[in-house]
């Protein structure tokens, strides 16, 4: 009987059917796990947002060989972001549209309330200095020799290179023309061509602009000194990655390799940092709007 079965024309049929059916069921779950183990052994994909102090072309050359250092070091794959100016750069931290970003002191203040970015780096031994640059050739020697004058800042929101020198400005009490121009780099290239009186900037920006531009300019003056920028940490990033970030970014200065990668940014090293290094900035109770809707007011 047995024997009747298996040589049966439907026999066979319904054997190679189940046969089949089974070999499809096998591969297709192979794809599956195939997928699901490539998904947990693929490295987080991470955007860090950049603030545009300069052309968006130096910050790329300086940032993305040291972000793809620190995502293999925290096994992570970090994505360089920055924007076309500061008030757009403003318009996209506050959307929340990066897991890491690089902003200025008052930046911070403003964008760890809401979205929520808390800081967990700074920049190692460095305190934030507003300055104000003027023409090499320049006779002015005074901040009161620059009345009704015409003087570029980056942007309104621009903490060192904007708030603090205009702050002084006032407390000199000289009025003066303001202009926004949206980078340091364009600040110092106009003061240098002769269409700004002076301009706002900071020294690291300086001292990392063309040695053609920098070298037509001299600091006029200084503002005191504040807390700097934040490398802060978007709330949807997990704890555990971004300890392993943390790790990896303050291990850099500690090998030849992290410190060539550190001084195009003219860094010594990051280290840690806590939301309160922040308060001084807070306390000064400023109310400058943020964003590109803030400069069109």
């Amino acid at each position: 009987m047995s024997q009747c079965l298996a040589s049966s024309p439907m026999w066979r049929s319904r054997v190679f059917a189940f046969r089949w059916r089974c070999s499809w069921l096998l591969i297709v779950w192979s794809l599956l796990w195939g997928s699901v183990a490539r998904a947990q052994s693929a490295p987080p994909v991470l955007s860090v947002g950049i603030v545009p102090q300069q052309a968006a072309s130096e910050l790329a050359r300086a940032w993305i060989p040291l972000l793809q250092e620190v995502g293999r070091r925290a096994r992570v794959q970090l994505t360089f972001r920055t924007a076309s100016d500061i008030p757009a750069f403003e318009d996209r931290v506050m959307k929340g549209e990066f897991d890491l970003a690089y902003m200025n002191p008052y930046h911070y203040t403003v964008f760890s309330n809401k979205p929520g970015y808390q800081a967990f780096l700074k920049e190692k031994d460095r305190k934030l200095v507003g300055i104000i640059v003027v023409p090499k050739s320049s006779p002015v020697q005074s901040l009161e020799q620059l009345q009704g004058k015409r003087v570029a800042f980056p942007a309104p929101a621009a903490f060192a290179a904007s708030i603090l020198p205009r702050a002084e400005f006032t407390r000199h009490h000289v009025a003066i023309e303001a202009r926004f121009v949206s980078s340091h780099d364009s600040v110092y290239k106009g003061v240098a061509s002769g269409l700004f009186e002076a301009g706002g900037g900071i020294q690291r920006t300086l001292e990392a602009m063309e040695p053609e531009v920098a070298s037509q300019l001299r600091v006029l003056s200084r503002t005191p000194a504040y807390t700097p920028h934040a490398l802060a940490i978007h709330p949807g990033v997990s704890a555990e990655v971004a300890e392993r970030l943390r790790q990896a970014f303050i291990a850099l200065d500690g090998d030849e390799a992290g410190r060539a990668l550190l001084e195009p940014l003219n860094f010594k090293g990051l280290v840690t940092a806590t939301d309160s290094e922040w308060d001084s900035i807070r306390a000064l109770r400023l109310k400058q709007p943020v964003g590109s809707t803030a400069v069109r007011q």
